[in-house]
C-alpha cells in the first residue's frame, strides 16, 4: 500500500513489498499501458516494474501453458486409443468379422484333409495357394483403394500405390510356381507378411480393430500353409485322381 503524506512516499506492508518484488522478478512482457496513477505512484510503479498489464499478462501465459498442456494429454490420450491391441476386435464390425473368419476355410480346410488321410495331395495344396494367392492380391487392392479417395489419411503417392501393387506382383508369382508347390506357398507366405507390415505400419487411419482381424487372420493362414509343406515332407503323396479309383 502506498501513502503519499507531505511530498513524501512511504511504503506499508513490508511482506506486501517483499511479495511485490519476487513477482518482479518472474518473466515479464513488454506492453504499453496507460497512465492511471499519478505521477509520483506512477514513478514507484515504473521503479519495480509492476504493472497491472504485466500481472494479466503473466496470468494469460501460465493459463495459456496450461492449455497447451490438456491439449497434448488430449491428443496422447487420442494416439492411445488408435494404438494396436488385439482388445479391439471386440469392436470389430460382424459382417468383417463373419467373412473374414470364412475366408480362412480354404486355408484350413486343405492341411485338415490331408492330414485326415495322411497323405499329401499336391491338387489340393495348389489350390491354397492359388486362393492365398487371390487374397494376397485382394489385399494390396483394398490398399490401393484406400489411398485413392479424396480426404483420405493415406496419399495416392509414389510409396503407398507402389506397396499396393507389390502383393499382387507376388501373387502373380506364387501361381507361376504350379510344378513346386513349396515355392509357391513360401511366395504366398512371404505376400501374406508384407502386406501385414504394411497395414500396421506404413498406411496411417487404418482403425485397430481391423489391425487385430488382419493380423490373426494372417496368422492362422500362414500356419496353414507351413502345415500343408510339412505334411507334403512327411506324408506319401498321392494323386485325386487315384485314390477315387
Amino acid at each position: 500500500m502506498i501513502t503519499f503524506i507531505s511530498g513524501r512516499r512511504f511504503i506499508s506492508g513490508v511482506s506486501g513489498w517483499r511479495c511485490l518484488h519476487q513477482i518482479t522478478r518472474a518473466p515479464h512482457f513488454t506492453t504499453t499501458a496507460q497512465p492511471l496513477f499519478s505521477s509520483q505512484a506512477l514513478s514507484v510503479l515504473m521503479s519495480s516494474r509492476l504493472t497491472p498489464t504485466n500481472r494479466l499478462l503473466s496470468i494469460s501465459w501460465h493459463a495459456s501453458r496450461l492449455c497447451h498442456g490438456d491439449s497434448r494429454a488430449t491428443s496422447g490420450s487420442v494416439d492411445k486409443k488408435d494404438s494396436f491391441s488385439l482388445k479391439a476386435l471386440t469392436e470389430a464390425p460382424k459382417p468383417a468379422l463373419y467373412l473374414g473368419v470364412c475366408g480362412l476355410i480354404p486355408f484350413l480346410s486343405a492341411p485338415l484333409l490331408m492330414a485326415a488321410t495322411q497323405s499329401f495331395y499336391p491338387e489340393v495344396a495348389y489350390a491354397q495357394v492359388v486362393y492365398g494367392a487371390s487374397i494376397v492380391s485382394f489385399l494390396g487392392g483394398a490398399r490401393w483403394g484406400f489411398a485413392i479417395p479424396a480426404g483420405s489419411p493415406a496419399k495416392p503417392d509414389w510409396m503407398n500405390l507402389g506397396n499396393s501393387v507389390v502383393p499382387s506382383l507376388l501373387a502373380w508369382m506364387a501361381l507361376l510356381c504350379r510344378d513346386n508347390i513349396a515355392e509357391g506357398a513360401l511366395v504366398v507366405i512371404m505376400g501374406l507378411g508384407l502386406s501385414l507390415h504394411y497395414d500396421l505400419t506404413l498406411l496411417p487411419g487404418y482403425p485397430s480393430w481391423f489391425k487385430a482381424m488382419r493380423t490373426i487372420l494372417t496368422l492362422i493362414a500362414t500356419f496353414s500353409l507351413v502345415a500343408t509343406l510339412t505334411i507334403k515332407k512327411f506324408c506319401t503323396e498321392k494323386k485325386l485322381k487315384e485314390s477315387k479309383t
